[in-house]
């Protein structure tokens, strides 16, 4: 599952560095204390704690604790929730997709115009309200032709749904 790209992105951004996987690839083998994580990684302790607290957080990961009556400290005993990174990834690639055909939505209805010196970009509207002039620098604002940005837009959104569906192939059998 870890190998999967989106499996992979989701989690290198929790774990804030691809180095750090192994934590949850040693909760995926099935060990599940902090300690041994930490043993077979040879990652700190207190960076996989770090690590498995980000992932409860989110919900991807769970936790028992347990109490050895002897020496009466905690033990915590750790679960990789799959079903619930599946989840992340469909609402995540769900999102990003609506986000992409709102902006593919406002580029292909409207028309912009940009700050020949690069500070702002503005729709017709905008553009009309500053007298299509920058409001930073007070240059004339020029017409942008976004056909580009469109094609780039209908791109991303081509690979989105690829990988999204993909993804969704490969986890919801």
């Amino acid at each position: 599952m870890i190998n999967d790209p989106l499996v992979k992105t989701l989690l290198t951004n929790v774990v804030e560095d691809e180095s750090n996987l192994p934590i949850v690839q040693s909760l995926l083998d099935g060990i599940d204390t902090d300690e041994e994580i930490a043993e077979k990684t040879g990652i700190k302790l207190n960076i996989v704690r770090k690590i498995l607290y980000k992932l409860y957080d989110l919900g991807l990961a769970s936790y028992k604790r347990s109490k050895d009556p002897e020496t009466q400290w905690f033990t915590y005993t750790w679960t990789f929730e799959e079903e619930e990174v599946i989840n992340r990834i469909i609402k995540d690639s769900e999102d990003y997709l609506k986000m992409l055909n709102d902006e593919l939505e406002r580029e292909e209805n409207h028309m912009f115009f940009i700050c020949p010196q690069g500070h702002v970009r503005l729709d017709f509207d905008d553009s009309s309200d500053y007298e299509f002039m920058c409001p930073v620098c007070g240059e004339e604002l020029e017409f942008q032709d976004n056909t580009e940005t469109i094609k780039q837009i209908k791109e991303d959104i081509k690979m989105v749904e690829s990988n999204f569906n993909s993804f969704n192939e490969k986890n919801r059998k």
